[in-house]
């Protein structure tokens, strides 16, 4: 049995046509898409990230001991899944930048794809990632 961490990426979000929602009450579900919350709506996530298991613990690790960043990344191995998003982008920029210098050349690209995603989060605010633990 394998094991990897994927990193999925809001790519859209869409009404559910199938929600026998009312026509009259429509107008809350696109109150609610207007405020942020999700009411009859489903976030399509893509796969934008996938490290080995083992790997992603090497990953982590180079990140400062007892950091905020390191404690949310051990989220996965601790609950098999975090999410980030806008309020998490300048702690988790900051710390991978600054240990890009103890990576290897490929924690590097994966930090590199991480910093791009979370500058996408930044631009705009509705996107975030889910990341999980999978078994095969």
């Amino acid at each position: 049995m394998s094991e990897t961490v994927v990193f999925s990426q809001l790519s859209r979000k869409f009404i559910d046509e199938n929600d026998n929602t009312p026509a009259d009450a429509q107008q809350v579900i696109y109150y609610g898409l207007a405020i942020g919350h999700h009411l009859g709506v489903i976030d399509c996530l893509e796969a934008a990230l996938t490290c080995p298991w083992e790997a992603y613990l090497a990953w982590i690790a180079t990140l400062e001991e007892g950091s905020e960043a390191r404690r949310k990344m051990e989220g996965v191995p601790r609950y098999g899944e975090i999410v980030i998003d806008s309020n998490h982008i300048v702690m988790l920029a900051s710390a991978f930048d600054a240990a890009m210098a103890r990576q290897t050349a490929q924690q590097q690209a994966w930090s590199e794809a991480l910093l791009v995603m979370l500058h996408a989060i930044h631009q705009e605010n509705a996107i975030y990632l889910m990341v999980r633990r999978q078994r095969d």
